[in-house]
């Protein structure tokens, strides 16, 4: 009968998440739905859980340059920057008045 190797002293759930955000966790998969050989449907997943300085360590820092991300910041985080101001518009002359223009210059 063989023995099964046990881990002497208790782990909860901070040090495993220390430990998965120190080094990193990436899951990868692949689900295919076929019928008779052909594949009907194919998702890919591709997860990566780590911290913000590990992804930075190894490359990955997007979040940094995605608009959608940055621009809904608050002003106080020193990001935003303002939009310049539309041009103004010339007002659209009311209903009726080319109209007018045009039996006057009759």
């Amino acid at each position: 009968m063989q023995r099964v190797p046990t881990v002497s002293g208790t782990t909860n759930l901070v040090d495993i998440l220390d430990r998965v955000l120190d080094k990193g966790l990436v899951i990868a998969g692949d689900i295919r739905i076929s019928l008779a050989n052909v594949e009907l449907l194919t998702i890919r997943i591709r997860l990566l859980v780590c911290s913000v300085d590990k992804a930075e360590q190894i490359g990955l820092n997007w979040w940094k340059y995605d608009p959608n991300l940055t621009a809904s910041l608050p002003e106080s985080a020193g990001r935003r920057v303002p939009l310049p101001a539309p041009p103004p518009q010339a007002k659209a002359p009311p209903r009726g008045a080319q109209k007018a223009r045009r039996r006057r210059a009759k």
